[in-house]
């Protein structure tokens, strides 16, 4: 988690820069980012974290769950990932005119039963993590509380909300997916040690 807490710092300082300095010194107002933009980067930060806790489990070992303590019934590591993929479809698939059946959501909880291999499940990963890209786009600061019409569960009844639980769900099974690794052996890539970045200049900037 240490990168991600690194990755946050330099992206929240991004969007709370108040200004930037134009040609001759003076300093010009920067546009404020779109509800679009922002809501994109911290999704993006989520997939990150997921999609690489994905590829480090070895494909052998995507049948593994807990055993030694009260872990009946658990998910194994690849119906935590597939879990999430479609999740991702039920949060966003109908805002991308996708037919979710209400009806079906437990039974499909797991995802599609098909996948079998390490690679088709982390495609399956990316491709609703694609997706949910894809919706987030469409919010705007306009829409983004404006109730849909037909929300596929009560708590997806706005496009924000969508959003918002898009974003925390799947941290939920990725802390799960951090266990499941690290029982294995498996460092998770967040939680890596990164390479020691060489120091910034102290040689002074050319006037503009």
């Amino acid at each position: 988690m240490k990168n991600l807490g690194v990755s946050l710092v330099l992206l929240c300082a991004a969007v709370a820069a108040p200004a930037v300095h134009a040609q001759g010194g003076a300093t010009a107002q920067q546009q404020p980012p779109s509800t679009a933009s922002v809501l994109n980067m911290y999704y993006g930060i989520v997939e990150q974290e997921v999609v690489s806790a994905a590829e480090a489990m070895p494909e052998d070992k995507y049948s593994f769950a807990p055993t030694n303590g009260e872990f009946k019934g658990v998910r194994t590591f690849a119906e935590q990932v597939k879990h999430i993929g479609y999740a991702n479809h039920l949060f966003f698939g109908p805002l991308m005119g996708e037919t979710i059946d209400a009806k079906s959501i437990e039974q499909n909880a797991n995802g599609p039963a098909e996948l079998k291999t390490k690679a088709e499940i982390v495609q399956y990963l990316k491709d609703s993590f694609a997706l949910g890209h894809r919706a987030l786009t469409t919010i705007t600061a306009e829409n983004a509380v404006t109730p849909l019409s037909k929300p596929v569960l009560p708590f997806l009844s706005t496009r924000l909300g969508i959003a918002t639980i898009g974003a925390f769900h799947p941290m939920d099974h990725y802390g799960q997916m951090v266990e499941y690794l690290r029982m294995n052996g498996i460092i998770p890539p967040a939680s890596r040690p990164r390479p020691p970045q060489p120091p910034p200049s102290s040689q002074p900037k050319p006037q503009q």
